[in-house]
């Protein structure tokens, strides 16, 4: 039997570290048990740590539990059909629960687990069953889904001295003779992984009655890959330039640990000078990696590396010892959030870029000239109709909506209104013709009247001189009034 399970714990008692976990996880139990549904439980921490562990002590609790391994395959349909049809039904054996464990569910990935996450989504809303999960990667975008729906508790490495007293209780047992810096040593090379440092004294201690530290040497280097806030706290409180090369070994992008360092390193340095020279680091490492990705020449990387790692370090004239609590960087929640207002000026730039011949880049140089130009409504119209934006695209230029004068349209005329509206109009155009064809011959018959010598004419001649006549006899005789008048006042 391998010493990881001859010495595993057999109760919570003998769990090494996390107390407050154990505590947390007892309580959950115990709420289970008094018939009270809880959260599904989920456990994230590094390798090593007890998490496993932790889950079969649970198990012990319940009646029976059904484990899921990361070797095994979770796909959608795996996990609805096995873990699905379990966390629905009732234990086998009597009216117990039964516990579901999943290991390593940061671990599902590529074509052989499609759709796992969605299906631990859906048996934890319609199960009715403890689930306990584990995960290694607290940070994985897997888990995002995940974390409000469980009671989520982290995990810390074990603190070496804790290592320390349980190798020398295993060497004790073993009846294996022990030099102490040796089994220090062991455990410091462990890393706060248990596990491995039970099984590197397995291999040196096996069949010797006694270990040395020559037996160090056929031991490898753990090549671990280090968390990567272990390695921003590293290179912010040491000044150990191996230490520090040694923690810069994660499996991260150069960016990202970049910006990990801008963010914290005011939360560490108190300094003036200190933070000056630290920042002035990191602008040259922006440096260097903007060079990398714009030559495709790789190779200054080292330099990345070098200065946001040695050259941030060594900015300090001498390590704090304080707590400081470390966070992630800013700048990716608010590129997150900021998101959709980026999507939105890709899709009008590229719209305005085809009309324009021109790149998105020149495009969205000219987007301060174009607010100026949309807020009057009838250049807003017509510019947002030659590119073809739509209301929303229209809202990055301007708050309110285009106004657009309304045009009378003509109703669309059925064909039998039409045609009987043709022959109104052709009856109503006979009839108007007619009667101006009438009024012409009238008008000649007048003429031709008018130019031939009739009595008539004699007679209107003469009437035309009688009148004449009575108008000078009236005349004479109002003379005449006149003066008989003017006589009369003169008398």
């Amino acid at each position: 039997m391998l010493w990881t399970e001859k010495y595993s714990p057999k109760s919570f008692d003998d769990v090494l570290g996390n107390v407050k976990i154990k505590d947390a996880i007892l309580e959950w139990i115990d709420e289970w048990l008094k018939g009270n549904t809880q959260k599904c439980m989920l456990l994230i921490g590094p390798p090593g740590t007890g998490k496993t562990t932790l889950a079969h002590l649970a198990a012990n609790e319940f009646s029976e539990y059904i484990e899921l391994n990361a070797s095994d395959k979770r796909s959608y349909d795996i996990l609805t059909n096995t873990i699905g049809e379990a966390s629905a039904s009732k234990s086998l054996y009597g009216e117990g629960l039964k516990l579901i464990i999943l290991d390593e569910v940061d671990g599902i990935h590529g074509t052989e687990d499609r759709g796992g996450t969605r299906a631990i989504n859906k048996i934890i809303k319609e199960g009715h069953q403890p689930i306990i999960m584990m995960a290694n990667d607290p940070y994985s975008k897997r888990l995002k889904s995940l974390k409000p729906k469980c009671n989520t508790l982290v995990l810390r490495k074990v603190h070496t001295n804790s290592i320390v007293s349980l190798l020398k209780k295993i060497c004790i047992k073993e009846g294996v003779e022990f030099e102490e810096h040796v089994v220090r040593n062991l455990a410091k090379r462990s890393n706060g992984d248990l596990r491995s440092a039970i099984n590197d004294l397995e291999v040196i201690a096996r069949g010797k009655n006694k270990i040395t530290s020559e037996d160090l040497e056929f031991l490898s280097k753990k090549d671990d890959i280090v968390n990567i806030f272990d390695a921003v706290r590293t290179v912010l409180k040491s000044k150990n330039p191996r230490r520090i090369k040694d923690a810069m070994k994660v499996d991260a992008e150069p960016s990202f640990i970049l910006e990990l360092l801008a963010e914290n390193i005011p939360k560490e340095y108190e300094k003036i000078n200190e933070l000056q020279k630290a920042y002035e680091m990191i602008s040259l490492a922006d440096i260097y990696l903007g060079r990398a990705f714009n030559t495709r020449a790789y190779t200054y990387w080292k330099y990345t590396y070098e200065l946001m790692s040695l050259g941030v370090a060594l900015s300090k004239e001498e390590t704090y010892r304080k707590f400081s609590r470390f966070t992630n960087s800013s700048i990716f929640s608010m590129l997150s959030k900021s998101r959709g207002k980026r999507d939105l000026k890709d899709r009008v730039a590229e719209k305005m870029g085809e009309k324009l011949h021109s790149s998105k880049k020149v495009v969205k140089e000219q987007f301060p000239y174009m607010e100026i130009m949309f807020q009057n409504n009838e250049t807003a119209y017509d510019l947002a109709t030659y590119y073809g934006l739509t209301d929303d695209e229209v809202k990055l230029f301007r708050s309110r909506k285009i106004k657009v004068k309304k045009t009378k349209t003509k109703k669309p005329v059925s064909a039998d209104i039409k045609s009987t509206e043709d022959s109104s109009r052709l009856k109503s155009k006979t009839k108007k013709q007619t009667h101006s064809h009438a009024k012409v011959k009238s008008s000649l018959k007048e003429e031709k009247e008018s130019l031939k010598p009739d009595n008539k004419a004699k007679e209107r001649k003469k009437e035309k001189q009688d009148n004449k006549k009575s108008d000078t006899e009236k005349k004479s005789d109002n003379n005449d009034k006149d003066k008989s008048q003017t006589s009369l006042f003169s008398f």
